[in-house]
């Protein structure tokens, strides 16, 4: 065995013995708020389908039926970046609408979240330059200050007195700051106060970007986003978001000004240098994105249930924490965290674990994802597992 070999091994011995390796489990069917997970039929609160709409079976009829008269416009595969022959039409018109709701000049649709969050930085930001951002952002965000040229520091969490100090500073000592954050956190469930970055922003000159991946489609009239709910879209100079979570497709996009696109299409290498979107990915985007936005009743409703189960875990002494949609309960230590989501699953349940590294130690939890097609029941008899001694 290679001395490379040997060291994978002595390093996957130190997460099993830690209760941190992780595997892939088999998933299988899905059906509404059900999901086969190693051949058993289980309560998913695992999903980030927060509207339902990929257990929709009326609009994936709907879109079949229409890929059935359209021939290449929902083809499998691009077979080509979008500089050179992968650009479809659908790509114009996906954007175009995208710029339209978010009254913007201009939008880009990329491969995934985080394609665009390994890529908007580094193409952005110079060696210059500062990058601060909410320690609790995601991976993805982490990865592309790494990459970017600029200095990259991190600010903590939510503590926006911290953030404005390291801005004053800060100011006058580079050629350009930037504040990064999530809207909705996806592993606190917390959401980002908009308002006072914005404030940031316009005091300091600074260039605001906002990842949307758990607010757009959960927040909003229009199911925008936070940004919308908190009417400063047109104050955030990049705005991130994903069809991959709460629009059950696949992709990501951001909205900004004009000359923002214009560059990023000249210098984004995440952009520039893969492979495009099929049409049929793409066509099922733009019917998604129409569907949701006439959905606000499920957006209501997925935040009563979210309210309703913290108030409920808080009231038998669980520590909970969040205010979305994305329902944590702080457990502990990994192999507590493990216990419990088994025993949940032996209850009928599937809400998976968060260990360390994802989190900071000593915060390890089970994450519950709801879902507009769930019930008060439904969750009503997971509270029953913490009362009645399973958990």
């Amino acid at each position: 065995m290679s001395r490379l070999y040997e060291q994978m091994e002595r390093e996957l011995q130190v997460l099993r013995e830690q209760g941190r390796l992780r595997t892939l489990p088999v998933i299988g069917r899905r059906d509404g708020i059900w999901q086969e997970f190693d051949g058993r039929r289980l309560l998913n609160l695992s999903s980030n389908d927060y509207l339902g709409i990929g257990s929709r079976s009326s609009l994936r009829r709907a879109y079949l039926q229409q890929c059935g008269h359209h021939g290449d416009r929902c083809s499998m595969t691009s077979s080509s970046s979008r500089l050179l022959t992968g650009n479809h039409e659908l790509y114009t018109r996906l954007e175009d609408r995208l710029a339209a709701l978010y009254q913007r000049e201009a939008a880009l649709v990329f491969n995934s979240g985080y394609h665009a969050n390994t890529g908007i930085l580094p193409a952005l930001a110079t060696r210059r330059d500062l990058v601060l951002s909410d320690k609790l952002n995601h991976a993805s965000i982490l990865d592309g200050g790494r990459i970017a040229a600029a200095e990259f520091r991190r600010y903590r969490h939510g503590d926006y007195d911290h953030l404005e100090s390291l801005l004053a500073r800060a100011e006058g000592r580079y050629r350009q700051l930037f504040i990064v954050s999530e809207s909705v956190f996806s592993m606190d469930g917390d959401c980002a106060d908009l308002g006072r970055l914005v404030e940031f922003k316009e005091r300091y000159g600074a260039i605001l970007i906002v990842d949307e991946a758990h607010g757009a489609g959960t927040f909003g009239r229009h199911g925008l986003g936070l940004a919308e709910a908190s009417g400063v879209i047109g104050s955030i100079d990049v705005l991130i978001g994903t069809f991959g979570k709460a629009f059950a497709s696949t992709g990501a996009y951001a909205v900004m000004d004009g000359i923002v696109k214009e560059y990023l299409v000249n210098t984004m290498r995440t952009l520039i240098f893969t492979t495009a979107l099929p049409p049929v990915v793409l066509g099922w985007s733009l019917q998604v994105l129409e569907a949701q936005l006439g959905m606000q009743e499920e957006r209501l409703h997925l935040q009563r249930l979210a309210d309703r189960l913290r108030a409920e875990l808080r009231a038998r002494g669980f520590g909970v924490i969040g205010e979305s949609h994305i329902v944590p309960v702080i457990v502990g230590t990994d192999e507590r965290a493990v216990s419990m989501a088994l025993k949940l699953r032996e209850q009928g349940v599937l809400a998976l674990p968060v260990r360390p590294p994802t989190v900071p130690e000593q915060t390890a939890r089970l994450r519950f994802s709801l879902r507009a097609d769930l019930c008060w029941e439904d969750l009503e008899a997971v509270v029953h597992h913490f009362d009645g001694g399973v958990l």
